[in-house]
């Protein structure tokens, strides 16, 4: 193994799977937090473990005869786990471009590995076992912390992989439940984090879903009964739809508010609600609701004034995009269609929205309060805000503006806290305002340095339920608590609930 070819390929092996690591199964796709990737980071686990072995060896000894063979069979084991992660990948999740291109080059790497590394374990394998302590300089010193860095990912995945049990989501045939029988529901946004829950729910619950998509992920191939449609124009007029589900939009926060951007923004929402309101006018039978998906950005930067249905706004870029998205879903009222507009807060789930892209340095002690902490966050559990859609459309006395946030929303600051006490990890590292705001401009300013106080006050009074009515029991739940843990958080919400009505209507 003294090639430094050899080695300098293994270095850029080492350098391409730690960026594969880090950067995407850890802060892109964050794969530690998802229930559905279980087996896939259990693929993970193994294989690192495997690679902890084989560098420290190929570092540090020369192993001959038989135990040079055993060495090779780790390797071709490993080529075997690498491939079932690559199936495993294809059926679980759409990788992104960036992943794929990366999987390419470590395979094209790691072939020329093997065929540098071949002749050297054939001429071992011949000699007498033995095993004889070598060192190759630097590259031995590399190999040794790549061996650290690969065990430490291996311990971990292992471990996540474990708390996916705990992950795993909650039956989804309730969420639905409150619908009449075999209701037909278009779906628009079908693949996207609130979506695809959505989705379960009426699935789950026997009712007849016909879903918008742009690509089809695995995910949405496997649920069934289910139609797929890449356009609205393939629905034909005389198909009846009982209601329909506008969640479609391009994501708000990942990516700095260019001039691009923010066309991007305003043009996913309001053409697609332009082009569901056409099929409305289109269909031969209405539909009775269009629930059409809005943000609590509606009413502007209110600091900690209490916010519900009949507060105005005052302008920013997200009430912009907010009061052109509505105003372009209220067009189906003149058809005779109830029209709902759902002006949703921050929605937390382990599978996608903004607490992912928290967990991970949350989870390794590097998280705390954004600027002062004292900006208000309105937020609602995934599975609460899918319900709350049931209510809505089971619901004929409610249309207008609809508030779809828990009843007890928090400052920043108090939101870090029940993270970092969810987590059992410190929440204390404060990111500053100025880089913030210096680096994403608009963006840092209207969603994470600002925020709005909002109270659910429709959906209390049409008799809603919240599930988790406070951030510990939500996050209890989410991030996967024990049983106890949930319950004992749950103790208090129904008062939580109870005052934050009453501080509503003071």
């Amino acid at each position: 193994m003294g090639s430094d070819l050899l080695w300098t390929l293994i270095a850029l092996q080492i350098l391409m799977g730690g960026f594969d690591t880090l950067y995407h199964h850890e802060f892109t796709e964050r794969l530690a937090w998802r229930a559905s990737q279980r087996r896939e980071l259990q693929l993970h686990a193994v294989r690192n473990l495997i690679y902890a072995v084989l560098f420290v060896t190929l570092g540090w000894l020369e192993v001959h005869g038989a135990v040079a063979i055993g060495v090779a069979a780790l390797l071709v084991i490993e080529i075997v786990i690498t491939l079932m992660d690559f199936v495993e990948e294809d059926l679980s999740r759409k990788l992104p471009a960036s992943e794929r291109i990366t999987h390419t080059l470590l395979a094209i790497n790691y072939g020329a590995i093997l065929m540098l590394a071949a002749p050297v374990f054939v001429g071992w394998a011949a000699l007498p076992t033995d095993v004889v302590v070598t060192s190759y300089g630097w590259w031995s010193v590399m190999a040794s912390v790549a061996a650290f860095g690969v065990a430490l990912f291996g311990v971990r995945d292992g471990l996540a992989s474990k708390r996916c049990l705990r992950l795993e989501m909650r039956p989804a045939d309730e969420l639905m439940s409150v619908l009449p029988p075999r209701q037909t529901v278009l779906v628009t946004g079908a693949t996207g984090f609130i979506g695809r829950r959505v989705i379960e729910g009426l699935v789950a619950a026997g009712h007849n879903v016909i879903a918008l998509v742009r690509t089809p992920n695995p995910d949405t191939l496997l649920m069934r009964p289910l139609t797929l449609l890449t356009g609205l124009d393939q629905i034909n007029d005389d198909v009846e739809i009982d209601a329909i589900v506008n969640l479609a939009g391009e994501p708000i926060a990942n990516g700095l508010w260019t001039k691009a951007k923010r066309a991007r923004i305003v043009a996913s929402r309001i053409n697609v609600t332009n082009d569901v309101v056409n099929l409305i006018d289109r269909l031969d039978a209405k539909p009775k609701v269009l629930v059409s998906s809005s943000a609590i950005g509606w009413y502007g930067l209110r600091g900690g004034e209490e916010i519900d249905e009949t507060s105005v706004g005052n302008d920013c870029f997200s009430r912009q995009v907010c009061v052109a998205w509505e105003g372009a879903a209220k067009r189906a009222e003149t058809f005779g269609v109830r029209v709902v507009l759902l002006r949703t807060g921050l929605v937390l789930g382990t599978e996608g929205g903004m607490l992912t892209q928290m967990l991970t340095p949350f989870e390794f002690g590097l998280g705390g309060p954004m600027g002062s902490g004292q900006q208000w966050m309105s937020w609602i559990d995934r599975d609460d805000l899918v319900r709350l859609i049931g209510h809505i459309v089971a619901t004929p006395d409610i249309s207008g503006p609809v508030n779809g946030t828990a009843p007890a929303p928090v400052t920043n600051a108090e939101f870090t806290r029940a993270l970092g006490r969810a987590l059992h990890r410190p929440a204390v590292l404060r990111a500053p305002a100025w880089p913030l705001e210096l680096v994403a401009g608009d963006l840092a300013r209207e969603l994470l340095l600002s925020g709005q106080k909002v109270l659910p006050d429709v959906a209390h009074a049409t008799g809603f339920r919240f599930r988790h009515a406070t951030i510990e029991t939500a996050l209890a739940s989410i991030l996967g608590g024990s049983p106890e843990d949930v319950t004992k958080k749950r103790v208090g919400d129904d008062l939580v609930v109870s005052e934050s009505v009453v501080s509503a209507r003071q």
